[in-house]
């Protein structure tokens, strides 16, 4: 399971690399934030031993659409933070506890810098009437439209 959440956590800093790099402007600083957390994330706990054909992260070849992968990003750092909780309480060396903590904590941080993304991603598609409608294209998924990471879809 910390294999899955050291995999998960390497492809959120890859996705932030990426946006830092050749993400739309106003995501840049964010990104870069996302990137050095998510780095934390790997760096609480133990690598694991990986062949590079194994490693998600390293098969990113593009993002597509920025939204869209940040929207599933959010989800999946949501789903890695509860997966954690079950694994820290039911850890029975203390390194693994402390390991599993550091990891809840990073994967938090992250998903709020990728909540404040698609915040900003909003916010840009209403400054820019071209773009309106983007944000409607994405379904998103049941958990991140019941924990606000984005305001639910008004009837048009």
């Amino acid at each position: 399971m910390l294999t899955e959440v050291w995999q998960a956590q390497a492809l959120a800093q890859a996705i932030g690399s990426r946006l830092a790099v050749a993400g739309p402007p106003e995501l840049r600083g964010e990104a870069l934030g996302l990137t050095e957390l998510a780095g934390r994330g790997c760096g609480v706990l133990d690598t694991p031993r990986l062949a590079t054909e194994d490693l998600r992260a390293a098969q990113l070849t593009e993002l597509g659409d920025a939204r869209q992968a940040l929207v599933c990003l959010g989800g999946l750092l949501g789903e890695v933070g509860i997966a954690l909780v079950g694994l820290a309480c039911a850890a029975d060396d203390e390194s693994t506890y402390w390991q599993c903590m550091e990891s809840i904590d990073a994967a938090d941080e992250s998903r709020d810098r990728v909540r404040e993304m698609l915040r900003r991603l909003a916010d840009r598609e209403e400054a820019l009437p071209g773009e309106r409608g983007l944000l409607h294209e994405v379904v998103l998924p049941e958990t991140v439209r019941e924990e606000g990471a984005l305001p639910k879809r008004e009837a048009s």
